[in-house]
């Protein structure tokens, strides 16, 4: 029976070996398939779980002692703490809200228009103050929008359309808490052409009740996955497959989707030889890795209103500590959720664990009073020193351009694919972003290099 591992296979071996590859061909090898998918986030096993229903066979290779990549739930706390992903942003035709119902997930939906605002002083700020500040960005982003055709920093761009930072304290926050948040960059670092340029489904966003690896857990299933494997490099040519070196030895396969962090791409932790075509490094240099901190606080008792969806607070020193969800509103836990973002992100990573949790309590007793206790438990993110991440997720920096985004997902070789939320710009910095690249990468894989 001619099977389609069996054609691939034959295709391979009618093809002449290049002398440049010889000498690590001669290395014995664990395994030798059709696919090797490397990382198991949710890209990774989107494009395996493909892959394996057309029919090939496919292992996944993951440096984590876990599958889920920058998906992990963390239930020390007594809920769901959401160490990476932690929204479904826009739900409705969303690809990952689907997943969610399959794996019984419960989503709750987070009202965006309940919250609180304070001043840096601790004061109330009104709604009416808010909304009117809201107008005023929504105008400036929007003569941004229309005044410049040449890219330049975000903050630059606000600066020359009178909205230099520290004139608007109100503009300064929610270009922090709402733009650098919901891009992961800092404006300074920001493409002022393309930062809200990306793509978005309908639907207020929502929190996932079981635990967003609940997903993670579903679509793993039976899938092939080593664990604590850490690949150093990939050795391809096209029509000759690829060899992969671990820290546990050599893989072989006819194809290979990479779908680690742009991050870990950025720092060079893994060695492709020969190196990855010029418009693929050019995406990997011009796209930014960016940083968002969390830092969840549990307290023995709410001392603060507890039907609020979230608190702001214009901190004076951009981006530390200004927004903060209340699990109040979802859980029987007391935690606050704390966000750092930007520039501080980095920061506030490079503290102590202790020191960290002063820093953000300085801003919950702003807002709350200095009699506020102290937290029984807490639980903090720190994905810009993690080696398997390097950063929370890709942002349109200055000088990207959407191309470079959609040039990473193009084959290399007709050999190696990359996958994850930065080879698609419409939907980057997204976990529907990243699933629809997995199953991207599968498909040409089968449309276009098995024939």
């Amino acid at each position: 029976m001619i099977t389609r591992r069996r054609l691939l296979k034959a295709g391979l071996a009618s093809t002449v070996v290049l002398p440049g590859l010889l000498p690590r061909r001669a290395k014995a090898s664990i395994a030798d398939v059709d696919v090797i998918v490397i990382g198991a986030g949710i890209a990774g096993l989107a494009a395996a779980r493909r892959l394996v229903e057309l029919g090939y066979e496919t292992i996944v290779l993951e440096a984590d002692s876990a599958p889920g990549g920058r998906i992990k739930t963390d239930w020390s706390l007594g809920a769901p703490f959401e160490v990476g992903a932690g929204w479904i942003h826009g739900p409705e035709g969303n690809p990952i809200s689907e997943l969610a119902d399959a794996a019984e997930a419960k989503p709750f939906v987070t009202d965006d228009e309940n919250y609180r605002v304070f001043a840096a002083n601790g004061d109330a700020v009104s709604t009416d103050d808010i909304e009117a500040g809201y107008e005023r960005l929504e105008d400036l982003y929007a003569a941004i929008d229309d005044e410049f055709d040449a890219d330049q920093a975000l903050s630059r761009a606000m600066a020359r359309m009178g909205g230099k930072l520290g004139s608007d304290p109100m503009i300064d926050w929610m270009s922090s808490a709402y733009t650098e948040f919901s891009t992961g960059g800092p404006i300074d670092k920001l493409s002022a052409y393309y930062f809200d340029e990306d793509g978005v489904y309908p639907g207020e966003d929502v929190v996932l009740l079981n635990g967003y690896d609940a997903i993670i857990k579903l679509m793993a299933g039976d899938l092939d996955i080593r664990l604590n494997t850490r690949v150093t490099s990939i050795a391809y040519e096209k029509g000759d497959g690829a060899l992969v070196s671990t820290d546990k030895g050599d893989f072989e396969s006819s194809f290979v989707i990479c779908t680690v962090p742009l991050g870990v791409l950025k720092a060079g932790d893994i060695e492709f030889d020969p190196p990855l075509p010029k418009s693929h490094r050019r995406g990997i240099d011009k796209i930014g890795m960016g940083n968002v901190t969390k830092l969840a606080l549990k307290f023995d008792e709410v001392f603060w209103p507890e039907d609020v969806q979230y608190f702001g607070l214009m901190t004076e020193t951009r981006g530390r500590w200004n927004y903060f969800l209340n699990y109040r509103t979802f859980s029987e836990e007391n935690i606050l959720l704390g966000l750092c973002v930007g520039g501080y992100a980095e920061k506030a990573e490079a503290m102590s664990d202790q020191d960290m949790v002063a820093d953000c309590m300085q801003a919950v007793r702003t807002m709350f009073g200095p009699e506020a206790p102290e937290p029984s438990g807490y639980l903090a993110t720190r994905w810009s020193t993690n080696p398997n991440s390097r950063g929370a997720y890709s942002y349109s920096a200055v000088g990207s351009k959407p191309e470079h985004y959609d040039d990473l997902a193009k084959p290399a070789a007709d050999t190696i694919l990359l996958a994850g939320e930065h080879t698609g710009f419409e939907y980057h910095a997204t976990v529907h972003g990243a699933y629809l690249s997995g199953l991207n990468a599968a498909q040409i894989i089968e449309d276009r290099l098995a024939d």
